[in-house]
């Protein structure tokens, strides 16, 4: 009785962990109906599990950089959800799967908040991380320069393990939905790419989150709009490797 009335009101705590394992029944219930409490509660845990994440992050750099990091790691997942949300609602028909955009919206943002929940709880095994390393300083530029390095390789990771298992663990509820294995794994991956293609824009657009050794502590950088993170990432992959 009590775990019914759980998977019923729109408010519960309990909730979480029974997304976090994926259940499909209770899942498919909450998308059916869309309750503004719910979505509240999926919003606080998202805010609350990715500016964790995001200040262990930035903190290496400077208390400033962490508090600018913890402020933008829930717009960009906020901002994918929607956008992906409403993306995925005109790709899911296509590619097998019966939902609404309602019902896309609510998958989605149930799929951030696992993958929020899950860096929250990386958050304090990357800041014993990040506080062993070498402290930042423009003296010992080299060390500094791969502690840099390895932490951005460490973020993208950790975001995309995140994303990933997000997605993953709703791969059931897609099943049910398109009565269809294929279907629901063509759908799957369409989320997949969508998170990946609008999320790493909205991530270099929001840039820095950690903060380069020879640039300044901004919120937001003067050319927002050059480049692209992948090029980024293959820059500090070859820093590391090389």
């Amino acid at each position: 009785m009590t775990a019914a009335r759980t998977s019923t009101a729109p408010f519960a705590l309990a909730q979480i962990p029974t997304l976090l394992r994926g259940e499909v029944q209770p899942i498919q219930l909450w998308i059916a109906h869309w309750s503004p409490a719910r979505v509240a509660l999926y919003v606080a845990v998202i805010v609350g599990g990715t500016a964790t994440f995001g200040w262990s992050v930035g903190a290496w750099r400077d208390s400033v950089q962490g508090l600018y990091t913890a402020i933008k790691f829930p717009l960009i997942v906020l901002l994918t959800a929607a956008g992906n949300g409403l993306l995925n609602g005109m790709l899911a028909p296509l590619l097998g799967t019966n939902i609404s955009f309602r019902q896309s919206l609510l998958a989605v943002l149930m799929s951030f908040t696992i993958a929020a929940a899950v860096l929250g709880a990386c958050a304090p095994l990357v800041y014993f991380v990040i506080w062993n390393s070498p402290t930042f300083s423009l003296q010992a530029q080299g060390a500094t320069a791969t502690t840099h390095s390895f932490i951005f390789v460490a973020l993208v990771a950790s975001m995309a393990a995140a994303g990933i298992a997000g997605n993953v663990r709703l791969l059931q509820l897609l099943r049910q939905l398109s009565g269809s294995e294929a279907a629901a794994r063509r759908t799957l991956f369409g989320w997949l790419a969508g998170n990946l293609l609008l999320g790493s824009q909205l991530t270099w657009i929001l840039r820095p989150f950690i903060g380069a050794p020879h640039l300044p502590v901004e919120f937001l950088r003067p050319n927002a709009f050059d480049g692209n993170l992948f090029e980024l990432l293959f820059f500090h992959l070859r820093q590391l490797f090389s």
